[in-house]
């Protein structure tokens, strides 16, 4: 079973800067999706960063953030936390681990 994570992207530039990315960004989160590792993803409000649900192993996750355009051009650092889900909707009952 694979573990899920919540990865909190943090910007570090101004976001004039995060927006010369922005279509590279969001071309690699559309490559995690089809590769199954990404389940959702959005931007913080106030617009600070960004979040990620994913899924797989850490190493995994953290190989494919290398990959990302915000990381190459250093305006986000990334933090990636494990979780165990206890309770889950329906939806994501296939990820659900005995408390």
């Amino acid at each position: 079973m694979s573990s899920l994570f919540v990865i909190d992207l943090t910007y570090l530039a101004d976001i004039v800067e995060v927006e010369r990315y922005l279509d590279e960004h969001r071309d690699f989160l559309e490559r995690q999706y089809k590769a199954g590792i990404f389940l959702a993803s959005g931007r913080k409000e106030p617009r600070t960063g960004g979040v990620i649900l994913a899924s797989g192993t850490r190493s995994a996750i953290a190989d494919a953030l290398e990959d990302d355009p915000f990381k190459k051009h250093h305006v986000a650092e990334y933090s990636i936390t494990e979780f165990v889900p206890t309770k889950t909707s329906p939806e994501l009952e296939m990820y659900r681990q005995p408390a």
